[in-house]
């Protein structure tokens, strides 16, 4: 099963509000300015007058996205038409498992990505667009990162002018924003000024559900949570205060690589540690020292590894 992020929005201010989610752009390298596009828009009546909940929910599973320019990107207009997709891996962590983390994108006869192989060049975290030979003078393409949503579309959330005959590298970045505006999906925003008063989803902890309250005073309150398996098997939410309990070491334990969570603080080995902040640095079969943060760490081999969880063995 995918796994999901859902940003739940609670409207306590007196007035409905238009609320809109966009995603930090990711970091490029082979393309000139980043712009953000928005993922959803939705108006929400006060939660005092109407018990509503807008909840907004995507897929955490990476896309690379082109789409055909109609003019050069502009704030609140859309960013494009004609548009191509792939689920796409990111390049792992030095000795981890390769990845098919590179797709190339087509323009003729019709603009299109194939589908994504393994290769050597994209930096960990990473994926890469090639791009073919075309004359920009002619015709302009958006190429970047895209997101999926619970309902199936994917939409372009960052992307830059795409470069001809180039490698375009893209890392996403797991932090999503909540502002209130009305921006429909697929239009280009102001990042910078959306964001510098917006509410900050970051899910790169591990997190994968968000309470978000718009108080009547127009500031945020937030609070993350993780779904983790507790020590009885059951699924369960557990807030972003308690749900980091763990951390991963290098094997000479000179350095921490990841956080997570330990159920019921238990860290008699099998030791599984759910949650992780960086799984892509954990590889199978790798060596580690792990223990509560703060406490006293035993060295182990990661055994298993499966999306941000992983057990670790003597």
């Amino acid at each position: 099963m995918a796994t999901t992020i859902t940003i739940n929005v609670q409207n306590d201010s007196p007035t409905l509000q238009n609320f809109f989610f966009f995603q930090q752009p990711a970091i490029y390298t082979g393309g000139p300015d980043v712009y953000t596009n928005s993922l959803y828009s939705q108006a929400l009546l006060p939660y005092a007058t109407s018990g509503a909940i807008l909840t907004f929910s995507l897929v955490l599973q990476d896309y690379a996205g082109v789409q055909q320019q109609v003019t050069p990107p502009a704030i609140g207009q859309p960013s494009g038409q004609l548009a191509a997709t792939r689920a796409i891996n990111v390049t792992p962590a030095a000795g981890g498992t390769p990845t098919k983390n590179t797709t190339t994108m087509t323009v003729t006869p019709s603009l299109g990505l194939s589908q994504p192989i393994s290769t050597s060049g994209p930096q960990a975290g990473s994926f890469r667009i090639i791009t073919p030979v075309y004359n920009p003078t002619l015709e302009n393409y958006n190429a970047g990162s895209a997101l999926q949503t619970l309902t199936g579309g994917v939409t372009l959330s960052n992307f830059v002018t795409a470069q001809p005959n180039t490698n375009l590298d893209c890392q996403p970045i797991r932090i999503f924003y909540v502002q209130t505006g009305n921006y429909t999906a697929g239009t280009v925003m102001n990042f910078t000024a959306s964001s510098a008063t917006a509410a900050v989803c970051d899910a790169t902890p591990g997190y994968s559900s968000f309470s978000v309250v718009y108080n009547a005073n127009g500031t945020w309150t937030i609070k993350p949570f993780a779904l983790v398996r507790a020590a009885d098997g059951r699924g369960r939410l557990v807030e972003g205060t308690t749900a980091t309990n763990a951390e991963v070491l290098n094997e000479a334990g000179t350095a921490t690589i990841s956080t997570g969570y330990v159920a019921d603080g238990n860290f008699n080995p099998p030791i599984l540690v759910q949650n992780l902040s960086n799984p892509a640095a954990i590889n199978v079969l790798g060596d580690y020292q792990v223990g509560p943060i703060g406490g006293a760490k035993v060295g182990t081999t990661c055994i298993e590894k499966q999306g941000t969880s992983a057990t670790f063995a003597p």
